[in-house]
């Protein structure tokens, strides 16, 4: 049989875990953020 302590260290070590795995999920789910395009800067160069 598990210990308290030690069934208490595994519950918030899954939770830590899960945790970040959402937000990695989340962060790749939101993408790129939109950058605004200068067009003149492009324009000027060629």
């Amino acid at each position: 049989m598990v210990s308290n302590t030690k069934m208490t260290w595994n519950r918030r070590e899954a939770k830590t875990t899960k945790l970040g795995r959402d937000n990695k999920k989340a962060r790749a789910k939101a993408g790129t953020p939109k950058f605004p395009i200068h067009l003149e800067k492009t324009a000027a160069t060629k």
